[in-house]
């Protein structure tokens, strides 16, 4: 390969870990906010958070990869916001200090869908 074709491999890789890096602290700002806002729902602290947005994103992720839906209450409607309660529901059994009722999932979904919504910047991955 040239020396340009390298140099385009690497900062197509570069860009991309920047992309998810950038996706998980604006996972991360944008759970905190919703557990702030919903009752019910609560995060212990700063760790439990980190793992929680990994965990949010690996699972959005895979969720787009398999059926090519997006967990977002405003990209995809009822559906979309179903999958987002869902996730965010299921989050917990992962994440140690992370708890959140069925009813605080539906209101945390669509806190969630709001604040993203407001969140500049493409979902792509």
């Amino acid at each position: 390969m040239s020396d340009t074709q390298v140099q385009t491999n690497e900062s197509n890789r570069t860009s991309t870990v920047w992309q998810i890096i950038g996706r998980l602290v604006a996972a991360a700002v944008v759970l905190a906010i919703t557990a702030f806002f919903t009752p019910g729902f609560s995060i212990n602290n700063i760790w439990s958070l980190a793992i929680a947005a990994v965990v949010l994103t690996v699972l959005d992720y895979l969720i787009i990869k398999f059926t090519g839906l997006h967990a977002s209450p405003f990209g995809k409607g009822f559906v979309g916001f179903a999958l987002a309660a869902i996730i965010l529901y299921v989050t917990q059994f992962f994440v140690a200090g992370y708890s959140i009722s069925w009813m605080a999932a539906i209101i945390g979904a669509l806190i969630y869908g709001v604040i993203d919504y407001f969140i500049p910047g493409t979902q792509k991955m």
